[in-house]
């Protein structure tokens, strides 16, 4: 499955579009009436409410900790442990650091090619009475290709624990790549990037992307490109599963009605033989995507009634500037509540009918983007609202001290929920396993709790005031014309690049590295692939 997410964590603006897209109505708020100070005195109640019922119904200290055990076998593999037994099921997941952020543009789009081929035959597979045991336990099987992170799960009864776990073991190390099952999931995946095709947006996310990833754009692409697909061999995916399958470069993810002691001890007997590969982080590094020099503006013209703005940046990466990553998860969160100054000036105007800034955590650049959607004839005025509001960010009087302690209150409980579906979690973890660390992950809650207006000044400032931008816009050719909108229109900022900015943005020096993130500062899902039928 291809998915794409569009904001710090799995579910906090939670964009789901398939392939390289996103959903712009899952991303946008609307309001019309701004909350008089009893709503607000409301609002405080229920956040209350949600913080003691979380403290009844949890571990104590459990808001704020990690909701899992590990261990690393001699091989390198991490096996990572959810236990929840709220119900008697149990999710099998594996996860390998691969996806887009490691495919030149000879090899783009074959990660996700490669986890379409996952599940289907292997040199165990072909033994009698393979799948009716899976099929006795209703197994339910499937996968998601993202940017720094490819995962595969199965969910079935607590009984089927063992089995799910040899299954899985059999489709990472034994595959087969039979050539007429990659043939049919080729024309499947051309299939799926064609369907996302069809879809206006598609053309101002694309556009977006090859102007902000400028010299590396197919490592920001998990779909693929479907001329690169259309070429795929079995070769070539055994070029993938030497590389990047191997234990030292995946997890072992299991959550739900277990033990960590029962699955740690399973995991050594069906894992522990697998040998351990070359780093291929070390032999081949990722390289870092440069920074924008100048604003670039995009007009994308297609057969849509309303007008979609975007305008995006080059955000912090985990492993060089973790404070700004959570002082951008919070910021966004104030942004995003229906009674903050940002959606007033935005939405309750009438000049927008929603509008959100996300900001996605990756290793590798995470891009922050503001997104808003109007009608052809408010375009401009939108325009010229949403520059004043983005010039102001950094102002002291931008969002009050109490909404700053309710994002980091909201955060925190919404974290907490997050665990209650085992199934999900299982996914959260792996996305966080990759793009930061688990040490990142565990102390997300602890570092949110710590933003202060200081932390959110430097990163408005180091990334988003004065910076380089791409500003696009998704509009038909007739409206374009009638309101006579040029580039112009979209390079016309309040805060031009280069003018009195103190920050600097992080400096790629240096290439990505696979392995952990920082250990200075330690956060947490999400995505961009094609569907996986089960």
């Amino acid at each position: 499955m291809l998915t794409r997410c569009w904001d710090a964590r799995r579910t906090k603006v939670g964009l789901h579009f398939g392939s390289n897209e996103k959903s712009i109505g899952d991303k946008i708020h609307v309001k019309i009436k701004h909350r008089s100070a009893a709503a607000q005195a409301a609002r405080l109640a229920a956040v209350l409410f949600l913080l003691a019922y979380a403290a009844i119904t949890l571990p104590a200290g459990a808001s704020a900790q990690p909701q899992w055990k590990k261990m690393t076998l001699k091989n390198g593999m991490d096996v990572i442990v959810i236990e929840n037994a709220a119900v008697p099921l149990v999710t099998v997941e594996i996860a390998v650091k691969n996806g887009a952020y490691t495919e030149p543009p000879e090899y783009n789009g074959l990660s996700h090619l490669y986890e379409h081929m996952f599940f289907k035959s292997n040199e165990r597979s072909k033994a009698e009475g393979y799948h009716d045991r899976a099929s006795e336990l209703g197994m339910l099987s499937n996968a998601q290709t993202q940017y720094e992170v490819v995962n595969y799960y199965t969910t079935t009864i607590k009984t089927g624990l063992r089995e799910a776990m040899t299954l899985m073991n059999d489709a990472i190390r034994y595959p087969l790549f039979d050539k007429q099952e990659l043939d049919q999931e080729i024309v499947v995946v051309l299939d799926e990037l064609n369907q996302h095709r069809s879809n206006p947006f598609y053309y101002l996310f694309d556009a977006t992307d090859k102007a902000l990833w400028y010299k590396y754009p197919s490592r920001k692409r998990p779909g693929g490109d479907p001329e690169t697909v259309s070429k795929a061999t079995p070769e070539m995916m055994r070029v993938i599963q030497k590389k990047f399958y191997i234990p030292n470069n995946s997890a072992l993810v299991v959550a739900g009605d277990v033990t960590a002691q029962e699955v740690f001890k399973l995991a050594e007997s069906i894992f522990g033989d697998w040998p351990r590969g070359e780093d291929p982080f070390i032999k081949d590094p990722v390289p870092r995507h440069p920074p924008l020099e100048k604003d670039q503006a995009i007009i994308v013209n297609q057969p849509v009634n309303a007008a979609t703005i975007q305008i995006s940046y080059q955000g912090p990466s985990t492993d060089l500037d973790a404070p700004a990553t959570y002082a951008a998860d919070v910021f966004s969160f104030i942004l995003r509540q229906p009674d903050s100054r940002f959606s007033r000036a935005l939405v309750d105007s009438g000049l927008t009918t929603g509008a959100a800034l996300g900001y996605l955590t990756q290793k590798n650049v995470g891009p922050i983007q503001f997104t808003a959607q109007t009608t052809p004839d408010k375009l401009k005025s939108a325009l010229k609202a949403i520059n004043t509001e983005l010039a102001k960010f950094d102002t002291p009087d931008y969002f009050t001290d109490q909404e700053l302690e309710y994002a980091k209150t909201l955060l925190d409980v919404s974290e907490v929920f997050d665990r209650e579906k085992p199934s999900q979690y299982a996914h959260t973890v792996s996305f966080w396993w990759a793009s930061s660390g688990l040490d990142y992950y565990a102390n997300y809650v602890e570092n949110l709790r710590k933003v202060t207006r200081e932390d959110i000044k430097r990163y408005v400032r180091k990334y988003m005031k004065n910076k380089p931008r791409i500003a696009a816009v998704l509009i038909s050719e007739a409206d374009q014309k009638r309101i006579g909108l040029a580039e112009k229109d979209l390079l016309m900022r309040d805060d031009p690049v280069g003018a009195a900015s103190s920050e600097k943005p992080e400096t790629p020096a240096t290439p990505v590295k696979g392995a952990s993130a920082p250990k200075a500062s330690n956060k947490k899902i999400p995505t961009a692939t094609g569907k996986k039928k089960p």
